[in-house]
């Protein structure tokens, strides 16, 4: 039977022929498993080292962005530094860094932010990243300074981009996009505008906004006001609604007082005068090269023309008293109520016009009371006089008393020199009443020299008062009449200060001293005389007493 029967030998040959190509087919699915895993590593580890970075940005309205990705852990640090290396502490809001404190507008910031992995993948793509990134503060500026105010309306005032913030005339207010109307009283005028562009910055520099009413002519907002009053020292100040060179061309205004023009913008022209600017109590009168619209820093009196004029105020006795004190010539000091006057010929001008508020202490803790009850700040009184004396005496000046152009000229220059030019204080007093009569001499603060002295009989008494001496003479021959009508001649008297009228300090010879004795003089011996003489030039007080 067949089914009995043992396989030929072809058979047998072909079943051992197939049997070897069956075994590839059942190992090939492992391998390809084992590629499909790499791949899938693969991708993985693309998706691990894609996925694990982080991005550091600029933001429009933070100071910078971080954004970390999935696999890339999280924000371990966000430190910033400005230009100077000074730390900024910033805040972490989603992943927008903001500064805790406000930051000054176009500051330049550098930002350093560490990220830290998961430990997962740390080994494969690093604990750590690190990113630097250096930004500016964002900076917006007033794109608007010289502007037209519509009648009844608000000052229109434009930035350069959206502000956060904005100060006006003691105002502060949130800022939103780039224009503001200003609500200002004044129908002309200036206004101080500072900016932030975000919440997280200060806000910039002030920048003056000047404005100008509606007009056929351009406009000049005129400083000082027109018609007003012009210190000695002060600057004109030209601010034109139109550039200078539309308004005015090439030519610039004119005015007879020595100093020179100055262009310190587009807009505005600045005369600063020279020395001492113009003469106290004189008129200033500018004439423009055109016809423009004048107004005052308010807007009043719109006027079209091209004159302008100011009244100088006249020198003032209360700062005349103040430079002398200053310069030493008074027995008080000036203590000004604020900043003391600067040492410019420009600011001492101003203020020999419009003195500054003070006081004046005495000099010396030990002044003696017949000085004290003398003191007044007028030029009219005696100590001031005998100051203005002592003054033009040493200059070589006629000595009147009064305070000329001369005087005023020296005392001026000293205080821009800063220069004390008078350092001590002497005076004189004798009481008359008091026996023995005794004249005293006091010399900075101090009582250095005492004497008996003769005054005038009760037929020609001495005057009480006190008086500055007006001639000094170390020898002259005195002359008058005595009580009784006779005529005296009397030469070689030595070391004479005259006080009033033929009233004098002098030596003169008699047998004793501290009565009263003379014609009206205060007669002291001869020594003593010789020691008083130096210390009583002209100017020098002398108070006669009861």
């Amino acid at each position: 039977m067949a089914l009995g029967l043992a396989p030929s030998p072809a058979a047998r040959k072909r079943r051992t022929n197939r049997q070897p190509q069956q075994s590839p087919r059942r190992l090939r699915w492992p391998i390809f498993v084992g590629f499909g895993l790499i791949a899938v590593a693969a991708l993985a580890v693309t998706a691990v080292l894609e996925w694990s970075g982080a991005t550091l940005a600029k933001d429009p309205a933070a100071l910078a962005r971080v954004d970390i990705q999935t696999f890339g852990g999280t924000l371990q640090s966000a430190t910033a530094k400005d230009s100077e290396g000074r730390a900024i502490a910033l805040t972490d809001n989603d992943g927008k860094l903001t500064p805790v404190k406000k930051v000054a507008p176009g500051a330049k910031i550098t930002i350093d932010v560490v990220t830290r992995r998961p430990g997962w993948n740390a080994w494969l793509v690093g604990k750590t990243k690190q990113q630097k990134l250096t930004v500016m503060a964002p900076f917006a500026e007033v794109t608007s300074k010289w502007v037209t105010r519509p009648v009844g309306g608000a000052v229109p005032v434009t930035f350069s981009e959206p502000i956060a913030r904005v100060s006006y005339a003691g105002h502060t207010a949130r800022g939103t996009g780039t224009s503001l109307k200003l609500p200002e009283k004044a129908k002309a005028g200036t206004v101080k505008v500072a900016v932030a562009a975000r919440p997280w910055e200060r806000l910039a520099p002030a920048v003056t906004v000047h404005y100008f009413p509606p007009a056929k002519r351009p406009v000049a907002l005129v400083s000082p006001a027109p018609g007003g009053r012009l210190d000695p020292g002060d600057q004109l100040r030209l601010t034109l609604s139109a550039s200078v060179q539309k308004v005015f061309g090439k030519s610039l205004p004119e005015l007879a007082v020595a100093g020179h023009w100055k262009r310190t913008n587009d807009h505005t022209l600045v005369f600063t005068p020279s020395g001492t600017g113009p003469s106290l109590g004189s008129d200033v009168k500018v004439t423009l090269p055109h016809t423009v619209a004048l107004a005052d820093a308010t807007g009043r009196g719109l006027n079209t023309g091209r004159e302008i004029d100011w009244k100088v105020p006249p020198a003032s006795p209360l700062r005349l008293i103040q430079l002398l004190a200053e310069d030493g010539y008074l027995p008080v000091e000036f203590k000004a109520a604020g900043a003391p006057v600067a040492h410019t010929v420009r600011a001492q001008s101003s203020a020999a016009a419009h003195p500054p508020d003070g006081t004046f202490p005495w000099r010396f803790s030990n002044t003696p009371s017949e000085l004290k009850k003398q003191w007044a700040p007028e030029t009219g009184n005696v100590i001031v006089r005998g100051a203005i004396m002592m003054y033009q005496d040493e200059h070589h000046l006629a000595v009147d008393g009064l305070p000329g152009p001369e005087l005023w000229k020296g005392l001026l220059k000293s205080a821009v020199d800063d220069k004390v030019e008078h350092s001590s204080y002497n005076y004189v007093y004798v009481h008359r009443d008091h026996l023995p009569q005794v004249a005293t001499l006091w010399h900075n603060g101090k009582n250095i020299f005492s004497t008996p002295g003769n005054t005038g009989v009760a037929a020609a008494p001495t005057e009480l008062g006190t008086f500055p001496v007006f001639e000094h003479l170390p020898e002259t021959t005195m002359s008058g009449t005595n009580p009784d009508g006779s005529h005296y001649n009397d030469p070689g008297i030595k070391w004479v200060s005259y006080f009033n009228g033929g009233d004098a300090l002098h030596a003169f010879d008699r047998a004793s001293f501290g009565t009263p004795q003379s014609v009206g003089c205060v007669e002291l011996p001869l020594a003593s005389a010789a020691k008083i003489y130096p210390y009583t030039p002209i100017g020098t007080l002398v108070t006669i007493e009861s």
